[in-house]
């Protein structure tokens, strides 16, 4: 991690996007930028909250620990997503640990200047509460589905949701490049299943594979996939 200059645009961040023009001099007063390369960790999970990150540039992984040995992927970030907030609460602890996938530049708000920026700024706080029944009911939706989806059936369930978090790349990519491991641990299960249920998908002409790129060629077959296990098949 170094620390960086940045000059926010303020048409990225969920943050800037939503307070109130009289407030982004305080913001860009009180703001500090850092990058962080690949792989390294912007804040771990069980260290104290000091504050909440925004996504300046780059992609992060919100993961954490389940079991001894292995992590959950939670969500993927990308530039203007907030990411520390599940934070926020009683014991301002990290219940989630975030981690760059790629060069990330983020900007920083200190826990307090946060919540004055709160208290100040209501539409950006009733944002972040549709912001965080969003998330709920996603992972709702999720916890269900680890619980009672067949496991190709989330597979194809973490495709469709990287389409359409992230988009494509013109030559028609899902616009994030993730080992099998991270898909694995988006998906709940295994790397080795996550390597033969993709190659079955390529073999079946749903997906196209190049290294660590992803092509959807078949999305309703898809999401066919994701009904089934909804129905129980």
């Amino acid at each position: 991690m170094k620390a960086v200059k940045t000059s926010c645009d303020q048409q990225r961040c969920f943050l800037c996007r939503r307070s109130l023009k009289e407030w982004i001099p305080a913001i860009e007063a009180n703001k500090k930028s850092y990058q962080f390369k690949k792989g390294e960790v912007i804040f771990q999970e069980g260290e104290p909250v000091t504050g909440i990150y925004f996504l300046y540039d780059g992609k992060a992984k919100v993961h954490k620990k389940w079991g001894e040995e292995k992590e959950l992927n939670i969500r993927f970030a990308r530039k203007g997503d907030i990411i520390g907030h599940r934070g926020l609460g009683k014991d301002t602890i990290y219940p989630v640990s975030a981690t760059a996938l790629e060069t990330c530049t983020v900007c920083f708000i200190d826990l307090a200047f946060f919540k004055t920026t709160l208290k100040v700024n209501t539409d950006f706080t009733y944002d972040l509460l549709m912001f965080y029944a969003e998330e709920l009911q996603e992972s709702e939706k999720r916890m269900r589905n680890l619980a009672h989806m067949p496991v190709k059936g989330r597979i194809a369930y973490a495709l469709l949701i990287l389409k359409e978090k992230f988009g494509l790349t013109p030559e028609g990519f899902i616009d994030i490049s993730l080992t099998r491991q991270d898909i694995a641990s988006y998906a709940g299960t295994t790397y080795e299943t996550v390597f033969r249920i993709i190659s079955d998908l390529t073999q079946a002409n749903i997906v196209t594979v190049d290294n660590k790129d992803i092509t959807i060629l078949d999305e309703a077959a898809l999401v066919r996939l994701t009904q089934e296990g909804e129905n129980g098949g």
